[in-house]
Parts: structure tokens; C-alpha cells; sequence
């Protein structure tokens, strides 16, 4: 017998789903709230969810990635006065089966109860246990999860993946793993920095050219997209591909062929495509800046990964797992880690995200030196104020404190403001932290020298007293 679990604080709504569901044979439970709703989710085994969107503590919505991440796996349905098509497109995007707007006939929810019941029977029936390598990727928070699954099941594919998401969020790690964990494993793994390709050159860097198809090509050289024949092209940041170069990309994945610059005949290649970008290739399209038809293209499986501050629990592990990771690469004694050392990452917004915190724990490593046990002294000064005025991470004077109810609406930054000054930030811990080393700016930042030089450029950093990192 399925096992229904209807959220509603309605407790009439809740009385009426309860016989319905009763009386089509399956047996049901109820909660008022979100909090006692979670709470049975995690402790029964549930087939399906009835989830109401509107509670007196907030939205159904926080609670849906949990709830899909329950050992059950439950289907989830939500049932809401509230709401319209951006409601039903986000319940959809966190994994919702359905999405019943109220006032409703019994029908329109009995059917969908009966479709997800029903697709739920024959997944069991069919299920193969999904093996998944994480290649390092930690964290066990249910949004990761949500997306090791989903890359899990694109990996025993060929499809193209999309992976979206912030800065430093583990884009290019996601996409080794599906690439490492699909059946081209065993071939390269080819990837192409888009942000940092030459618009002179970039045809001939990803297909290739003949010698003297232009002034300086001495001799033949194969493209990047040759290379990965066999195995997997990744185009990280591909939102800046320019224009004329996705028009070639699009036509390279539809007919699996190439034409190297200069040469004659077309060259046939077989790779599977994963793409990332941070940036929102929908405005792009709008813009005009990027082709809708390569969008679909490139996005048949898309995967958003969360920013770490959504991660709370993610933080320690990853921090953890790093200490001693450069403890063993070091030879050196794991150190401790005090609470309070823990308890301020945990409080750090993370604008950087994994990269961020990567960088950070490499910083204290080195500060602490011989010292046994890692303290909030080991922290840099501005990730050490976070607990005392809520600063999500170290602002100079000429940064607006945009959560300061205070703040006037004349002096609060627009986004891309405030991504600026952020980048900026970052740009001088690189520069402070690499001590002038290119290699080692490239490294810990895991941006290309051309990139890293187009940054230091944009925020006016060139005249930094490191300069031998531009040379």
C-alpha cells in the first residue's frame, strides 16, 4: 500500500486529501506545519507528498530539496492557492512531479497521484544502482546530492551538460567526474578557457589549422576539439564564446564534423560536450550575445550548483577534508581545529565559494606554522570580524554595507557593483598570497594568465607592487 504524507495548514484541505487518498487505497498522514512535516518525512517511508506552498512560517518551497532528499525518495505534488507559472517552473526546476493550483477537482489530483505512484512502481522495478566516483568533490548537503544524482545519471549518457553556477563553486570538478565516471573515462578530457581565447585565434585553437592557411601558421596543428575525439570537450565559461565562433560550435554538434582552417576535406570527431558558465546564458540570448539554438544544444542536461553559503554543513566537512589533504601532501603533522575556527568559517557569507575556502585554509596552514591546533588568530582580519558586525566578508571604506537597513538607496550598489568590488577584494588577497609567483596566481585562483591579466587590468591593479606577475 503506497504511503501518502500531505502538508497543509489547512486542516480541512488536510481532512479532504486525507479520504480522497484513503479512498483510492492508499494510506495517509498529515502535518500543519513545515517543521512536523519535515519531521515525517525523515522518520516514514513516503511514496509521494502532497506539499501546500503557503504555511504561516514560510514557504513549502524551502522544504521541497529536503523532502526530496529523504530516504524514501518521495515524489513530491504541490497543491497551492498561491502562485502562478514562476511558482510551478521553480517547483519543476527543484524536482516537483506536479504542480495543482487550488480551487481543483478531485481529478486533478487524483491523476497526477496516480502518474507518480505509478512511474514510481516501475522505477523500482527497473532500477540499476547508480555508482557515482565524486573525485573529490565533499559534501553531503541534500542540494549537492541533488546534483552528484543528476550528474550520476548524465554520466551513463552521451548528452550534453550544461553546469551553472557561481564562481568557484566546483564547476570543472563536477565535469571531470561525469567524465571520469561515463564510458568515454579512459579518453582526454580536453578544456577550452573561452574567457581566455583570442578572438583572432579561437577558430583555429578549437578546430585546427593547415599550414599557410594564415600568416604565421608554419605547420599543421590540431584543434582541441580533435584531440578530444573520443573522450570529453569541456568549454568552461562558454558564455563567452564570441558570436561567429558559436555559429561553427553549432554546426560542428549537429554534423560531427569539422573543417580545419585552410584544409579541404571535413575531419570527423566524437566527443561528448560538457559546457559551464556563472552567467545567466538566457540574458544573453535576450541580449543578443549568445544563439538561442546552441543553447539548446549544449543545455539537454543542466545542473546548478549551489553557492557554499547554502551549504552550512558542506563548510566544515570540505574545510576538514582539505587540512588534511595538505598535511599529507606537506609530510607534516595533521593539525587541530578549534571550535571557534570552525564556528567563523561556518559564519562567512563565501562570495568566492569552494575556491574561496580553499584558499583561505592554505592561508591559516601557513600562518599557523608550527602552531598545533588551528585558532581564529590564524584567520585573516576581515574573516575574523564576521560574528561581530555581520559582514559577509572584509569591506573597505569605499564599500557600501549593503545589508545596513540604515544604507540610502542613492549609495546601494547595483549587482554587477558589487561583483566588481568583491573581485577586486579577491584580486588583492591573489596578489598578497602568490608574493608576485604567475604560476602560483594561476594555480590558486584556477584562472588562465591571459584571464588573471585581463582582470588585473579591468580593476586597475597593474601598478601593484607585484607587478612581476604581469610580465
Amino acid at each position: 500500500m503506497a504511503k501518502i504524507l500531505i502538508l497543509d495548514d489547512d486542516s480541512k484541505i488536510c481532512l479532504f486529501l486525507s479520504q480522497m487518498s484513503e479512498s483510492l487505497g492508499y494510506e495517509a498522514c498529515t502535518a500543519n506545519t513545515l517543521k512536523d512535516g519535515l519531521r515525517l518525512a525523515n522518520e516514514g517511508d513516503y511514496d509521494l507528498i502532497l506539499l501546500d506552498l503557503e504555511f504561516p512560517e514560510g514557504n513549502g518551497l524551502q522544504i521541497l530539496p529536503e523532502l526530496l532528499a529523504a530516504a524514501s525518495r518521495p515524489e513530491v505534488i504541490i497543491i497551492t492557492g498561491t502562485g502562478g507559472v514562476g511558482g510551478a517552473e521553480l517547483a519543476f526546476k527543484c524536482g516537483a512531479w506536479d504542480y495543482v493550483q487550488k480551487p481543483f477537482v478531485l481529478h486533478e489530483v487524483s491523476l497526477p497521484m496516480t502518474r507518480a505512484l505509478q512511474y514510481r512502481r516501475e522505477k523500482e522495478i527497473a532500477r540499476k544502482p547508480l555508482t557515482f566516483d565524486r573525485m573529490g568533490i565533499i559534501g553531503s548537503s541534500p542540494a549537492l546530492n541533488s546534483c552528484l544524482e543528476l550528474a550520476a545519471k548524465a554520466s551513463v549518457t552521451d548528452v550534453s551538460v550544461l553546469i551553472t553556477g557561481e564562481t568557484g563553486t566546483g564547476k570543472e570538478l563536477l565535469a571531470r567526474a561525469i567524465h571520469e565516471n561515463s564510458r568515454r573515462g579512459a579518453g582526454n578530457f580536453i578544456t577550452v578557457d573561452c574567457g581566455a581565447l583570442p578572438e583572432t585565434l579561437v577558430e583555429s585553437i578549437l578546430f585546427g589549422h593547415e599550414r599557410g592557411a594564415f600568416t604565421g601558421a608554419d605547420k599543421r596543428r590540431e584543434g582541441l576539439i580533435v584531440q578530444a575525439d573520443g573522450g570529453t570537450l569541456f568549454f568552461d565559461e562558454i558564455g563567452e564564446l564570441p558570436l561567429n565562433t558559436q555559429r561553427t560550435l553549432l554546426r560542428c554538434l549537429q554534423e560531427r564534423r569539422i573543417l580545419p582552417l585552410g584544409a579541404k576535406q571535413e575531419v570527423a570527431v566524437d566527443f561528448r560536450l560538457v559546457a559551464a558558465t556563472n552567467r545567466n546564458l538566457e540574458k544573453l540570448v535576450e541580449a543578443g550575445r549568445f544563439r538561442e539554438d546552441l543553447l539548446y544544444r549544449i543545455r539537454a542536461v543542466e545542473i546548478e550548483l549551489p553557492p557554499l553559503r547554502t551549504r552550512a554543513d558542506d563548510i566544515q566537512e570540505i574545510a576538514i577534508g582539505k587540512i588534511h589533504q595538505l598535511a599529507k601532501r606537506y609530510g607534516t603533522a595533521t593539525k587541530g581545529i578549534s571550535p571557534e575556527f570552525l564556528e567563523l568559517l561556518t559564519a562567512h557569507k563565501w562570495p568566492g565559494n569552494i575556491r574561496e575556502l580553499i584558499n583561505i585554509i592554505e592561508y591559516a596552514l601557513a600562518l599557523a606554522g608550527e602552531d598545533p591546533t588551528l585558532h581564529p588568530k590564524h584567520l585573516p582580519p576581515e574573516y575574523r570580524t564576521v560574528k561581530l558586525d555581520g559582514a559577509s566578508h572584509g569591506r573597505t571604506s569605499q564599500e557600501t554595507h549593503v545589508g545596513d537597513p540604515t544604507c540610502e538607496e542613492s549609495d546601494f550598489p547595483t549587482l554587477t557593483e558589487y561583483r566588481d568590488r568583491i573581485e577586486k577584494t579577491y584580486l588583492q588577497m591573489l596578489l598578497e598570497k602568490s608574493r608576485g609567483d604567475r604560476k602560483e596566481a594561476c594555480r590558486l585562483s584556477g584562472v588562465s594568465q591571459s584571464r588573471l591579466y585581463d582582470l588585473l587590468k579591468k580593476h586597475q591593479l597593474t601598478g601593484f607592487r607585484l607587478q612581476p606577475i604581469l610580465d
